[in-house]
């Protein structure tokens, strides 16, 4: 069989670059250099500037793996955006808040690398899972100069919009039965201490703190049956949104557990694509 078609081009080739190195950070007690890599999904497409998405994921503070769901981020990628997803430092090698900093870095790189991956950094926005979740919102919400340290200071790190997939929003309100036990929690280890004796401390790096009525559009993503972050957590920092006056909107899913195979079906991601078209796409 022979055959001959005429293809109409409508939208531009994606590229998949892997591993780029985004920051480089203090390593092993400070005596040596460790590399931050990302990975980016873009259009080959000089001719117009395109809203941006930094996925981060989760893994309790404790593991994580920026590559994990690519498959995913492509199709949110191939819809019109720049995608890219970030590692951070884990609670094996440093407390809170270098996670962040690590998270507004990526943010940063990808404004000075505007032009190289046709990014709108007026358009960017953040989404995350759980651990990546909580950080997503932080960053959304905390632009203390602080918590910008590194290179390419010159570009700022806030955002215009987050996705926060079952976030830790308020870790002062997750109970132990005893102070031992909260010592040991995934929480108390970012933070470096217990939670639980050092409340005002832990107070800092919760969203629900850090909300003003000057916070981007949020859109909070939960299961009404999680075991790991109490549905409770996300309900907080829609109340606490709500309460400010803020576009946000909650996605209760109906018997979803934690990091549940609900969250990958094309319902729910037709709903991040959609919000996020809503708030980023001019």
């Amino acid at each position: 069989m022979r055959r001959k078609i005429e293809v109409k081009v409508e939208k531009p080739q994606y590229s998949v670059i892997t591993g780029i190195t985004f920051a480089q950070v203090d390593n092993w007690f400070g005596h040596t250099r460790k590399d931050l890599k990302m990975d980016i999904i873009y259009p080959e497409d000089p001719t117009k500037e395109y809203p941006c998405i930094l996925w981060i994921c989760g893994g309790a503070w404790r593991t994580m793996d920026r590559s994990a769901h690519l498959a995913y981020l492509s199709g949110l990628a191939m819809e019109g955006f720049v995608v890219a997803s970030a590692e951070y430092r884990t609670t094996n090698e440093v407390c809170y808040p270098m996670p962040l900093q690590d998270v507004k870095a990526g943010i940063r790189y990808l404004k000075a690398h505007a032009g190289r991956y046709h990014i709108d950094k007026s358009r960017v926005g953040v989404m995350g899972e759980s651990a990546g979740g909580h950080l997503a919102a932080m960053a959304a919400l905390c632009n203390a100069p602080a918590y910008d340290v590194g290179a390419f200071l010159e570009d700022t790190s806030t955002v215009q919009a987050a996705v926060t997939w079952y976030p830790p929003a308020d870790v002062t309100k997750i109970e132990y039965p005893t102070e031992e036990m909260a010592a040991v929690s995934m929480e108390s280890l970012l933070l470096g201490k217990n939670t639980m004796t050092y409340r005002e401390e832990a107070e800092k790096m919760c969203p629900v703190y850090y909300v003003t009525r000057e916070a981007p559009p949020f859109l909070i993503i939960h299961g009404d049956k999680d075991h790991t972050v109490p549905f409770s957590q996300g309900e907080a920092l829609y109340e606490k949104l709500e309460q400010e006056g803020c576009d946000v909107t909650l996605l209760e899913i109906k018997d979803a557990d934690h990091a549940d195979i609900r969250f990958f079906q094309k319902e729910v991601w037709q709903c991040i694509l959609c919000f996020f078209k809503d708030k980023l796409v001019r």
